[in-house]
């Protein structure tokens, strides 16, 4: 699964399970990971902050 479709269904579902928010974070952590992808992350991080984000297991 690439990193638009896992963020994609987050923003639908409304909802991040550990496993997601756990390779979001190493794929954030990386050097070679495009500014786009960057944003897409932090898109996902600000609605955590915000409580539009259930973390689910």
């Amino acid at each position: 699964m690439t990193i638009e479709t896992t963020i994609e269904k987050i923003l639908a579902t409304r909802r991040i399970t550990r496993h997601d928010q756990l390779r979001l974070m190493q794929l954030f952590s990386k050097d070679d990971i495009t500014s786009a992808d960057k944003i897409l992350i932090n898109r996902v991080y600000e609605a955590l902050s915000q409580g539009r984000l259930r973390v689910v297991d």
